[in-house]
């Protein structure tokens, strides 16, 4: 008897085809994607490896819905389908809950204390929606990632009061209490000295094993290292990948 196994194909969960993107700086356009292609399968920690300038933070931003490509550049797409098409709302929603951003200085709000900073997100996600319970969630969420990070300790503090590895611990925890299904990681670690990135990263490892998809940049090839997967961006192109394991 024979057995007959009938393939399937998943869609990745995000990719970018083809993507272009060009800035005017001065008077003269400058293309810094030049047709870039990443496929990115669910529960992946890929590494974008690539010197400054290269296109990596410009290629996060794309696929976080923070920038659009060029004209007839290319598309980005999240479950199988382009995030062009996604206006208003819709596009607010996506930034808000499909993806959670972590960036190289922070960008905490000064004003706000640690537990302010982390629930921000979920209050965002409450006034898009209109579901009162969403701050209920997003404050229970927050207090539950920041306990988990070692800052229980630190909720009424300002950002002015922390350390680097502090404050990249609420930034990372303000990009996940939305639960989102990505995580894009801006040099991450880029702002800290060895062994506090290194907290970092271990960090994100104990996200992605529990199954969350993390995309990170970084210029640093033993940061990238501890990736899944590393691919390198060259003069606005991928061009180069291979498993770290």
């Amino acid at each position: 008897m024979v057995n007959h196994i009938i393939a399937t194909h998943v869609p990745p969960i995000i990719e970018a085809r083809g993507v272009r993107k060009t800035y005017d700086i001065g008077s003269l356009p400058v293309e810094v994607l030049k047709g870039a292609d990443l496929t990115v399968q669910s529960g992946e920690w890929v590494a974008v490896l690539g010197s400054s300038g290269s296109g990596k933070s410009t290629l996060m931003h794309l696929m976080g819905g923070l920038d659009r490509p060029d004209d007839n550049g290319g598309e980005i797409r999240f479950d199988d389908r382009p995030i062009s098409v996604t206006h208003g709302k819709r596009l607010d929603s996506y930034r808000n809950r499909d993806i959670g951003f972590v960036f190289q200085f922070y960008h905490l709000l000064q004003e706000l204390n640690v537990f302010e900073n982390a629930m921000l997100p979920g209050m965002v996600g409450n006034w898009m929606t209109g579901h009162g319970s969403a701050r209920a969630v997003a404050r229970e969420s927050a207090r539950r990632l920041l306990d988990s990070f070692g800052l229980s300790h630190r909720l009424a503090h300002k950002p002015s009061q922390l350390s680097g590895g502090e404050r990249q611990r609420v930034a990372i925890a303000r990009a996940l209490v939305n639960s989102p299904r990505v995580l894009l990681a801006d040099e991450p670690t880029g702002n800290l000295d060895t062994s506090t990135g290194a907290g970092i990263l271990d960090l994100l490892a104990e996200r992605h094993a529990a199954g969350l998809t993390v995309i990170m940049v970084t210029h640093d090839a033993e940061v990238a290292a501890r990736a899944d997967r590393i691919v390198k961006l060259v003069n606005g192109r991928v061009t180069d990948q291979a498993l770290t394991w």
